[in-house]
């Protein structure tokens, strides 16, 4: 059986449906459908040379990657990889073949450093310790029991916070962008980015198919949201939070714990059943709010870094 490496046609069904499988197989603890993937290919912004890659075995999907510059990043030529091949199907050499066209078509754009994000398991960080990758920050994914467990109640809502949801901004997110830029500042990570193309965040993030507004929490003082939670939905029974985050003005008012237990509260009356969530390892508030809401460590990524030239 031979292994081949193709551009992803998000417009044929069964790439959209085959990409979206490999990754709710190999990454469970994150959300994935064929409209997902359509969307991210067709609205990612153009700057990021966005390239996703199959790896297909007699016409079987059985591998991903979705291969890009990073464009909010305050230093030029930085290049994101992201291969996840089927559990079922590794050791068969999609997983090298991937890298390798991703490699390729990076260094083509200029790109000086790759960025690529691995599983914690002995395999996956030595396949890319191979590569010539060292380990960077990590991550934790976590789960929370919707269906069974307890959520604590939500806090009190301090005096002049009001609690709003994205769906409330509809006819105008700007705000919203707005906070999210501010917040995106002091998030741990391996590449400064900064958030200012307005238009851009639009496409790709405010029209995803998957970000549930209703249930995205905002809480608002003087009219002015400070904090929120972003909440994606599936389209079943899976809930997924990929931002929270506050102002710097209106930290230490426990407003990002207020807008996270509301939007978990509403997913739960809405019929959903399991929450993810994923922090980096070094986000101590973060982790410490998820705790206190109850979600449960699931497993750990790494992000590997190589530099070229």
């Amino acid at each position: 059986m031979t292994v081949l490496v193709r551009d992803l046609r998000p417009d044929v069904p069964a790439d959209a449906e085959g990409f979206a499988r490999v990754r709710r197989l190999a990454l469970p603890y994150m959300l994935s459908t064929p409209e997902s993937v359509r969307h991210t290919a067709a609205r990612m912004r153009p700057d990021a040379r966005f390239r996703p890659l199959v790896a297909e075995e007699d016409g079987e999907i059985i591998g991903t990657a979705q291969v890009h510059l990073i464009p909010d990043s305050t230093e030029p030529g930085q290049g994101a990889l992201n291969v996840y091949v089927r559990p079922d199907r590794t050791g068969r050499g999609a997983g090298r073949l991937l890298v390798r066209v991703a490699e390729e078509y990076l260094t083509e754009l200029g790109a000086t450093r790759l960025l690529a994000w691995a599983l914690d398991a002995p395999a996956n960080r030595a396949f890319a310790e191979r590569h010539g990758y060292r380990p960077g920050r990590s991550a934790h994914f976590l789960r929370l029991d919707l269906a069974h467990g307890t959520l604590p109640p939500p806090p009190k809502t301090p005096p002049g916070v009001e609690l709003r949801t994205a769906a409330d901004f509809a006819a105008d997110p700007r705000p919203l962008f707005e906070l999210d830029a501010e917040t995106l500042l002091d998030e741990p990570g391996d590449v400064d980015t900064e958030l200012s193309d307005y238009e851009a965040w639009v496409a790709e993030v405010w029209h995803h198919p998957l970000l549930d507004r209703e249930l995205t929490a905002v809480a608002c003082a003087g009219g002015r949201p400070v904090a929120f939670t972003a909440a994606y939905t599936d389209g079943g029974t899976r809930y997924s939070t990929a931002m929270t985050g506050t102002a710097r003005a209106h930290r230490g008012r426990g407003l990002a714990k207020l807008a996270k237990t509301h939007s978990l509260h509403r997913a739960r009356a809405a019929g959903l059943t399991e929450a993810f969530t994923g922090n980096d390892t070094g986000n101590g508030p973060m982790l410490a709010i998820n705790s206190w809401l109850g979600y449960e460590y699931r497993a750990r990524e790494v992000r590997y870094v190589r530099e070229l030239g």
